[in-house]
């Protein structure tokens, strides 16, 4: 499997209706959370622009008002859709910061250069990043914590990452 090139990269989702006015819940992965909004957005398949303006900060995300969404149901039928951004539209990421979209697909490696498999995804549960690797050899994925101590290399142009996985993980 090969790094992912696209020049698309997710900042964010639409998790559901907020109200019965058509205002729609935004979940964003961007570091500065408000930043979402001033990005032009797509969906994944870039048949949809969506354009929002932000109404107000809530629990765990924000409230917004997605053009030609009026009603709660409207609101409802955008839940799951996930929101993209041009690579371009991006800052630039500062040393040992990643764009998790640069990390899937790259190879995994130990420390002694084996290969276990590749980066399938990489998951942000709050506590801390995890990468999901899957591999011809391992029965079912794995989830790697994505700290200097576990993940002490990545390469995102050599296309690999070398891990240090806790004993008995693989």
């Amino acid at each position: 499997m090969t790094q992912n090139t696209s020049d698309k990269v997710l900042v964010g989702t639409i998790a559901g209706a907020f109200g019965v006015q058509g205002d729609v819940r935004i979940k964003s992965f961007c570091s500065f959370a408000p930043d979402i909004f001033g990005y032009a957005l797509t969906d994944e398949s870039d048949t949809r622009s969506i354009e929002m303006v932000l109404v107000q900060q809530i629990k765990n995300g924000f409230a917004a008002q997605v053009e030609g969404v009026v009603t709660k149901e409207d609101a409802d039928a955008l839940r799951g859709i996930d929101l993209f951004a041009t690579r371009e539209q991006l800052p630039q990421a500062d040393d040992d910061e990643f764009y998790y979209a640069d990390l899937i697909g790259l190879a995994v490696f130990d420390t002694g250069g084996t290969e276990l498999g590749t980066v399938k995804h990489v998951m942000d549960h709050g506590a801390g990043d995890l990468l999901e690797v899957q591999g011809p050899k391992l029965k079912d994925t794995v989830l790697v914590p994505f700290t200097k101590a576990a993940v002490p290399t990545v390469d995102v142009t050599g296309g690999r990452v070398v891990i240090d996985p806790p004993e008995g993980l693989f």
